[in-house]
C-alpha cells in the first residue's frame, strides 16, 4: 500500500492506494474508500440560504476562495450529489471549517 499525493485542497489528500492483480498479473491501483465525516464534527461558521439559479461552485468561491472546493461543502451538508445543494432555492447550506478547526460562528 501506498499513498498517491493528492494536494492538500483535494477530498482525496491522504487517502491510501491499493493493489488490485488479475489472474493474469495485470495490477490495478485504486483509492481506498474514503469515509466522509458526520457534519456535527465541522466548526460552523455560517448558514447560507440559497437563491433561484446560485450555482455551488459561486458559493464556494464566495465563502472558501475556491470554486473548486464544493466538496467541503457537501461533507457538511451531507450531500451526496452536488447539485442537490441548489436544487431548492430557499434551502439552507452550511458554511463550516474543515474537520477539526475549531472556529467562531460568524467571525
Amino acid at each position: 500500500m501506498s499513498t498517491f499525493q493528492f494536494p492538500p485542497t483535494s477530498r482525496y489528500y491522504g487517502i491510501e492506494t491499493a493493489t488490485l492483480e488479475s489472474v493474469n498479473g495485470d495490477k490495478t491501483v485504486y483509492l481506498r474508500r474514503r469515509f466522509v465525516p458526520a457534519p456535527e464534527r465541522f466548526s460552523l461558521l455560517l448558514v447560507h440560504g440559497v437563491k433561484q439559479a446560485e450555482r455551488l461552485d459561486n458559493i464556494t468561491a464566495q465563502y472558501l476562495a475556491d470554486p473548486e472546493q464544493f466538496w467541503r461543502l457537501c461533507d457538511a451538508n451531507r450531500a451526496l450529489r452536488p447539485d442537490e445543494l441548489t436544487e431548492r432555492p430557499g434551502s439552507t447550506l452550511r458554511i463550516t471549517l474543515p474537520e477539526g478547526i475549531p472556529g467562531t460562528p460568524n467571525a
